[in-house]
């Protein structure tokens, strides 16, 4: 992998744990509402799983392949 790629990756990585944290504090806080809205909240929910699988993958581009 280049340089320039393996930045990019980062950079995406970055990106996604941020949206990945804000959606964790976002559902937090919407948790606490006394009355809150069920179908966003599993909306944020399911998005929350998706950035998820997508870090483990975009993580898994950084680590490099090892010849068996």
């Amino acid at each position: 992998m280049d340089e320039i790629n393996q930045i990019e990756i980062e950079k995406r990585l970055l990106s996604l744990r941020e949206e990945h944290r804000d959606l964790d504090i976002a559902i937090e806080q919407m948790v606490q509402a006394p009355h809150h809205d069920q179908l966003r909240l599993g909306r944020m929910k399911k998005r929350k799983l998706a950035l998820k699988d997508e870090i483990r993958y975009v993580e898994s581009q950084l680590v490099p392949d090892i010849i068996a």
